[in-house]
C-alpha cells in the first residue's frame, strides 16, 4: 500500500512543533506501507528528503505565524498549486491523507481524487472556516459562504473524515449528517514525555529553586489569548506568591506580550525561544503545571492542543 500525506505544516521531533503527522507517517511505515509527505518550507528551493523512512517533499512556500490574513491565504493557495504540480508522481497511490488546517488542503485532495481517482481521508484539527470567521479575519459575507460551501464539499467528497476532538466531531456531524465521522483524539508520546524527578541542574539553570513553575509551551498567536497568563503573573507578583511563569514559543503576539510584561514589571515571568521536542522535555522537567489557553472565542473551545496531551503525559 502507498499513502500520500498532505500536510502544509509537517514537523519532525528535531524541528519541533506539532508532530502528530510525523507519528502517523512512522506508524504506517512500521506496517510496511510506503509514505510520501508533501509539505511547505521556508527554504528558497524545492527539496526531497528521506527522514526516518518518510519521503518528504518540501515546497518553497514561506509561512509564519506573524503573517496577516492576505499573506496566509496566499501561502495556502501556493501550497495547493504546488501539490498539484507534483502529484502526478504519485498517481498510483492507494490513499491520500489530507490534514487541515488550512481548509484549502482539502481542495488539493479533491483535485487529486478527480484527476487520479485516489480516495482521500480528511483530518480536522481546527474547524475552518468557523475559526477565522468568529475571530473576525473573514468579514466579507460572500467569502464566508464560499468557504462554508468548500468545507461541506470537502467533507462530502472524502472517503472518511477524522475529527481530533468530540466537539469537532459533533460540529461536522451537524454539517454532513449522512457522513460517518471518526474520532481520533490528539496524542502524546508516553515513552518520551513521562513523570520524572526534577533535575537539580535544570532548577539552577532556570533559576526556579523553591518556586512553583507554570509553563505555556506552544504558538504565541492571536488565537492563544496569552494576556491571561500575564494577568496570572501580575496577580501572583502582587501578593508575592512563590510562582514563576514561562512562555516558550514564537508567534505574532510575542513582541507585544514582551512589551506588556516589561511595562508591568513581571519579574516572575520569563520568555523562552521556540524549541524542539528535547528542549520542551527539558522545560517540562521543572514544570509543575502546564498552562493551556485560548482567546475567548467559542469555536476555539473545540480544539485539541498537542501540548495539553504532552502535559498529561
Amino acid at each position: 500500500m502507498k499513502v500520500l500525506i498532505l500536510h502544509q505544516h509537517f514537523n519532525t521531533p528535531e524541528k519541533g512543533g506539532a508532530i502528530r503527522s510525523y507519528y502517523l507517517a512512522k506508524a504506517l511505515i512500521d506496517r510496511g506501507i510506503r509514505v510520501v509527505v508533501i509539505t511547505g518550507s521556508n527554504e528558497s528551493t524545492y527539496n526531497k528528503k528521506i527522514i526516518e523512512g518518510i519521503e518528504v517533499h518540501s515546497l518553497p512556500i514561506a509561512y509564519d505565524n506573524r503573517f496577516g490574513f492576505i499573506a496566509r491565504s496566499w501561502a495556502f493557495i501556493k501550497y495547493v498549486q504546488g501539490v498539484l504540480n507534483i502529484a502526478g508522481q504519485f498517481k498510483d497511490f492507494n490513499y491520500c491523507y489530507a490534514i487541515s488546517v488550512p481548509l484549502t488542503v482539502g481542495l488539493a485532495a479533491m483535485r487529486i481524487k478527480a484527476r487520479y481517482k485516489i480516495p482521500f481521508i480528511f483530518e480536522v484539527g481546527d474547524l475552518w472556516p468557523d475559526a477565522p470567521i468568529q475571530m473576525g479575519f473573514v468579514k466579507n459575507y460572500l467569502l464566508q459562504q464560499a468557504l462554508y460551501s468548500l468545507e461541506k464539499k470537502i467533507y462530502q467528497s472524502a472517503q472518511s473524515v477524522v475529527a481530533l476532538s468530540p466537539s469537532i466531531q459533533s460540529a461536522i456531524e451537524k454539517k454532513v449528517p449522512d457522513k460517518k465521522i471518526h474520532l481520533i483524539p490528539n496524542m502524546a508520546d508516553c515513552d518520551f514525555y513521562k513523570p520524572t524527578p526534577k533535575d537539580v541542574a535544570l532548577i539552577e539553570k532556570y533559576q526556579v529553586r523553591d518556586k512553583f513553575v507554570v509553563s505555556y509551551i506552544g504558538a504565541i498567536g492571536i488565537a492563544n489569548g496569552l494576556y491571561y497568563i500575564l494577568e496570572c503573573a501580575r496577580a501572583s507578583n502582587k501578593v508575592k506568591l512563590p510562582v514563576h511563569f514561562f512562555i516558550c514559543g514564537d508567534g505574532a503576539m510575542l513582541d507585544r506580550l514582551k512589551n506588556n510584561a516589561k511595562q508591568l514589571e513581571l519579574h516572575n515571568l520569563t520568555f523562552l525561544d521556540f524549541r524542539n521536542r528535547e528542549g520542551v522535555r527539558e522545560l517540562m522537567n521543572i514544570t509543575d503545571a502546564s498552562f493551556i489557553c485560548y482567546k475567548s472565542v467559542p469555536i476555539l473551545e473545540t480544539g485539541s492542543p498537542n501540548k495539553f496531551f504532552d502535559g498529561l503525559a
